[in-house]
């Protein structure tokens, strides 16, 4: 219990009582990450259908501004770090990891960030219409099982919170969770959303050879990366 209540104390903005937890606590939390997404899913799903009462596109804002809201823009922060150490890296690799340290955004940072936002607008706009509200909601869900997927094919760029975290995940774990993916999808009829495993295998393939490694501005990265993806996934794919 206590590992699931780190989960959503840690991926959300709900109000959750502090508790004691060791080590163990924090490395099993990883495997609970998805179940914050559910939190999530839930949350914009039920934002999107309030403005849908409205219009589609009051429908698409109001699930963006609570996507954004409920997670503290914690993974948006990661996309401008990681944007930040990309561009900085491109000129001089040597320079990353001071980049990732710094928490002033740069440029890139804000360039990536506006993009991100905008794409979900839009593919939101698209979705709500046309994407059942269920499916919709486990796009966050598809998201975060994507931590469990880069703690374990990717090396830790340094020790951190990500690493206290990824201490926890394991195969079994990352395939139970893609095997509830399979079955949103079939039960949704969403069949966009198996797409958020391909985006993670290339968010992972990115990250080997631009960053060197996994860290927590790379989880939260590419959860924003991945969620965009299958957004769009569910858009297109029929």
């Amino acid at each position: 219990m206590k590992a699931l209540i780190l989960a959503v104390q840690f991926m959300t903005r709900l109000p959750l009582p502090n508790i004691a937890a060791g080590e163990q606590d924090f490395a099993r939390a990883i495997r609970w990450f998805p179940v914050a997404g559910i939190v999530v899913g839930l949350c914009v799903a039920a934002a999107a259908w309030a403005g849908l009462r409205h219009d589609p596109w009051t429908g698409a804002l109001a699930a963006l501004l609570v996507w954004v809201a409920i997670t503290g823009a914690l993974h948006l922060d990661g996309l401008g770090d990681i944007a930040d150490a990309a561009g900085a890296a491109h000129h001089d690799r040597d320079r990353l990891s001071a980049v990732l340290a710094d928490p002033h955004i740069g440029s890139f940072g804000v360039t990536a960030i506006a993009l991100q936002l905008i794409a979900k607008l839009v593919l939101l706009r698209l979705a709500v219409d046309t994407v059942p509200l269920m499916a919709l909601a486990a796009v966050p869900v598809a998201a975060r099982i994507g931590p469990l997927v880069w703690t374990l094919t990717l090396p830790p760029l340094h020790r951190g919170m990500g690493t206290s975290f990824g201490a926890g995940a394991n195969w079994p774990a990352c395939a139970a969770w893609f095997v509830v993916l399979g079955l949103s999808a079939w039960w949704t009829s969403a069949w966009g959303l198996p797409a958020a495993a391909v985006a993670m295998a290339l968010w992972s393939l990115w990250l080997h050879r631009k960053i060197g490694g996994i860290s927590g501005d790379g989880h939260g990265a590419g959860i924003e990366l991945v969620e965009t993806a299958t957004l769009a996934a569910l858009v297109f794919v029929r």
